[in-house]
């Protein structure tokens, strides 16, 4: 069975005051990832963010070490907003085995997230994460930046990335 893309379905009324996110971001200059237990690392990422008519924003984070160029992290994931509210949820799963549910709130153009829940598979290497905020902020000069902290059993919430983007489609 084949089940149909739809590439031009009607944005939902749920999700408009997400527009802006909609499209692929690319990183232009290396992201900096730092923490106390890992060597400070430099990134490229590519976002893609879209919909299919539904009442979701669909979408995958790709990652890559800024020099080698070889793959790292990847998300994929969903976005929502509570009808008629600023709430929004965020449900990713990373290739690390770390499946998380944000929640936040949208306000204007700028998305804060916070961890709700988190599971891991049961063998995930350790220090294990317990807390994860993001921000994604459309700034003034039209990049989106996004900036993400942790918290794991031995680290308090602290910040963990810091990465710009520029719309590329």
């Amino acid at each position: 069975m084949t089940c149909p893309v739809h590439h031009s379905a009607e944005m939902n009324p749920a999700i408009l005051p997400l527009d802006w996110l909609l499209g692929t971001w690319q990183s232009d200059e290396p992201g900096e990832g730092c923490f106390p237990t890992i060597k400070p690392f430099r990134y490229l990422e590519t976002l893609q963010f879209s919909h299919v008519g539904q009442p979701v924003v669909n979408f995958t984070f790709n990652a890559f070490h800024a020099d080698s160029k070889k793959p790292l992290h990847r998300e994929c994931g969903f976005i929502r907003m509570q009808p008629e509210t600023n709430k929004v949820a965020f449900v990713v799963a990373q290739n690390s085995g770390l499946v998380e549910i944000e929640e936040g709130e949208l306000l204007g153009q700028q998305l804060n997230l916070h961890s709700h829940a988190i599971a891991r598979i049961s063998f995930a290497k350790k220090p294990h994460v317990k807390e994860i905020s993001r921000v994604f902020q459309l700034r003034a000069d039209g990049r989106l930046e996004q900036r993400v902290s942790m918290a794991t059993d031995s680290q308090p919430l602290m910040e963990h990335l810091r990465i710009a983007y520029v719309r590329s489609s």
